[in-house]
């Protein structure tokens, strides 16, 4: 079976044009690996479309969570050929065929239609298209970099999206209770330098030093999702997912006017599944703020989560609180205690001169040990930075 434009020469275009449809999917795709894509199309051959669809996959997919969007994509973009030339031209196509055929993935959808929203936790307004490249320019980079959250419109908001899940928050390791066998160990390891001195005849040729193990700090995350946060929330949720992928622990909570649990939630590895997951879990989004109850709510059935004095708290917030101050303040209190550090991430304090005047951000204030400003992704990137320095000082 022949695919594509392959009878009149023009296949290389036709898989630089489905690699930059996946890239702009969120796939990680780099030019190296479109170059190698289309070495390894011409020794497999066309004449088969599986042997090519697996060719190409081990190529250009390196996760698992991709697999499926790759697949899905492949056979849409290669059941019309007029779709390659669409690309060509910068312009993503819509899906063409019948119903059945069309793409369960919401991020094949929208790699082929960028007008569909992707799963928003509540329907955005229609905005104006936005016509990027795949690649995009450094301009266009450099801008939503320093674009704000809240100010962005639907297709904008998406591309901003898929950039964030490629940032990576490098968790700090510190030094924990239990010792291990280390080069430059505090104390003697006892136990091996006899073992080591048994099978030498007596001989100490070295001498094994035991030092305290390095472990990643457990992450608990807090978000906020009431109406004033309900753009930050759900690409936080986005970054947050894939940033903290690797912690050794990490759970997560989500609080309006209740608590929610998504935990469970951030176990999918595919973004689009977690943001399912949580659209189920949370059933007071963009409603009010009382973090107070939340925290009592913590406090008598999640507090087991909290490791004593090692939890790094990431708590997603404006402080814009409509409970009671006192309530909030025994939260906050017990938390302080419990946690080893408060990082207090509010998109408000992106305004010059911003002060915590309301009752809840007051507070809030008082209890946290760093606040950084969460309203772009350049914000996003420092963040890492910013952890590392409020853990260890």
């Amino acid at each position: 079976m022949q695919l594509g434009d392959a009878r009149s020469g023009k296949w290389p275009e036709n898989i630089m044009g489905f690699a930059r449809a996946l890239r702009r999917a969120g796939v990680p795709i780099d030019s190296s690996r479109i170059s190698l894509s289309v070495s390894a199309a011409r020794l497999v051959g066309l004449a088969h479309r599986d042997d090519l669809s697996h060719t190409l996959e081990s190529v250009l997919i390196s996760r698992q969570e991709d697999l499926e969007v790759f697949r899905q994509l492949f056979d849409v973009y290669f059941k019309d050929p007029k779709i390659a030339h669409q690309l060509l031209a910068q312009m993503l196509p819509s899906a063409q065929g019948q119903e059945a055929s069309k793409p369960k993935k919401a991020r094949v959808s929208e790699a082929l239609n960028p007008k569909a929203p992707v799963l928003p936790l509540k329907p955005p307004q229609a905005d104006k298209e936005l016509e990027f490249d795949a690649a995009m320019t450094a301009s266009d980079l450099t801008r939503l970099r320093h674009a704000d959250f809240n100010q962005l419109d639907a297709s904008e908001f998406t591309l901003v999206q898929r950039l964030a899940r490629d940032i990576r928050l490098t968790i700090p390791k510190v030094p924990s209770r239990r010792k291990a066998s280390r080069p430059r160990g505090a104390h003697l390891h006892w136990s091996k330098t006899l073992r080591t001195a048994a099978q030498m005849g007596g001989e100490f040729l070295v001498l094994p030093k035991l030092g305290r193990q390095m472990k990643t700090l457990p992450i608990f995350i807090l978000v906020d999702i009431s109406g004033s946060m309900e753009r930050y929330a759900r690409l936080l949720l986005a970054f947050l997912h894939k940033a903290t992928a690797n912690a050794t622990e990490r759970h997560v909570m989500a609080f309006g006017t209740g608590l929610s649990d998504l935990s469970q939630a951030f176990k999918f590895k595919d973004p689009d599944l977690m943001l399912q997951a949580c659209n189920k879990a949370i059933n007071d989004y963009a409603g009010g703020t009382k973090l107070g109850v939340s925290l009592q709510e913590l406090k008598t059935q999640y507090a087991h989560r909290l490791r004593a004095k090692r939890s790094l708290v990431l708590l997603v917030s404006d402080g814009l609180d409509t409970g009671d101050a006192e309530q909030l303040e025994a939260g906050l209190k017990w938390m302080r205690g419990k946690a080893r550090k408060i990082c207090w991430l509010n998109p408000l304090l992106r305004f010059e001169g911003y002060e915590p005047l309301a009752k809840g951000a007051s507070v809030l204030d008082r209890y946290s040990d760093a606040k950084m400003a969460i309203h772009d992704l350049a914000h996003l990137e420092d963040l890492a930075k910013a952890i590392k320095e409020l853990v260890l000082r």
